[in-house]
């Protein structure tokens, strides 16, 4: 006999559907074996797909139990699947209060409602310098001014044109040993702090279109380098989308809107 889900297709990090960064949703009463989980992911093969379980053990009715795949692997930390995710629990499934308290492989993650933005609260990824090899600027094609490891790659360039133009090489990019490989530079535009863009291909997609968790490493850099506490990131893809940001020391509140784009039924 098959089992059949709930699935949600959602742009989030976008006030409008084909912007932003699109995340499948599936809620679940109890976890499946994991080969099931990764399979749906394999199959939506959109760069994380989101799943949760309520807490058995939860009276209130507010806290779950939160995991992000890829079309390849289970990732630790997923920013745009989660915003999908508590979208989906607001609009979709009747969440009435305005917090919701999901519990993940990275801790504890809060989501805030608040008009039609979603506040999520996220650990902060302190980075060390590292340096600048050879091997990061010919895989990115131009080379940064200054690069740091947390969980992924982040690099610095000294201006906006440069992000937009840059043109990486995928196969070189693959000798990178990191999840995400975040590019960044100030913003040449009034109201913006600083602008990026993601290459994931270690998890099968070559470009991140709007990526929540790069904010955990780039926040507190940002921060620290023009003096302030909250910022506004523009992620330059093809999809564009913007961040909002507001460093709080070892947490970084990270906010968003995010639109329905499908509702759907899945088999297995």
């Amino acid at each position: 006999m098959s089992q059949s889900y709930s699935l949600y297709q959602v742009d989030a990090f976008a006030d409008c559907v084909f912007t932003g960064n699109p995340a499948a949703v599936v809620p679940m009463e109890t976890w499946p074996p994991d080969a099931t989980l990764a399979a749906i992911a394999a199959e939506n093969n959109l760069s994380e797909t989101a799943f949760f379980i309520p807490l058995p053990d939860d009276s209130s009715g507010g806290s779950y139990h939160l995991r992000w795949f890829t079309p390849t692997f289970e990732i630790d930390l997923c920013g745009h699947a989660t915003l999908a995710a508590a979208f989906v629990l607001f609009t979709e499934l009747g969440h009435q209060g305005k917090r919701i308290h999901f519990h993940t492989q990275s801790g504890d993650i809060f989501v805030e409602r608040s008009g039609n933005q979603l506040a999520m609260d996220f650990p902060v990824w302190p980075a060390k310098s590292i340096t600048v090899s050879d091997a990061i600027a010919h895989a990115l094609g131009a080379r940064p001014q200054e690069a740091y490891i947390s969980r992924d790659l982040f690099i610095v360039f000294p201006n906006e044109q440069t992000i937009r133009a840059m043109k990486p090489n995928p196969a070189l990019l693959l000798t990178l040993p990191y999840v995400c490989i975040i590019c960044a530079a100030p913003s040449a535009t009034p109201g913006v702090d600083y602008v990026c863009r993601v290459f994931s291909p270690e998890i099968g997609i070559m470009e991140d279109p709007v990526t929540g968790s790069a904010q955990c490493t780039q926040a507190p850099y940002w921060a620290d380098r023009l003096g302030k506490t909250s910022l506004v990131c523009d992620q330059v893809s093809a999809r564009g989308g913007r961040l909002l940001c507001e460093y709080q020391g070892d947490r970084v509140r990270i906010s968003g809107g995010a639109a329905l784009y499908m509702r759907g039924t899945i088999y297995v």
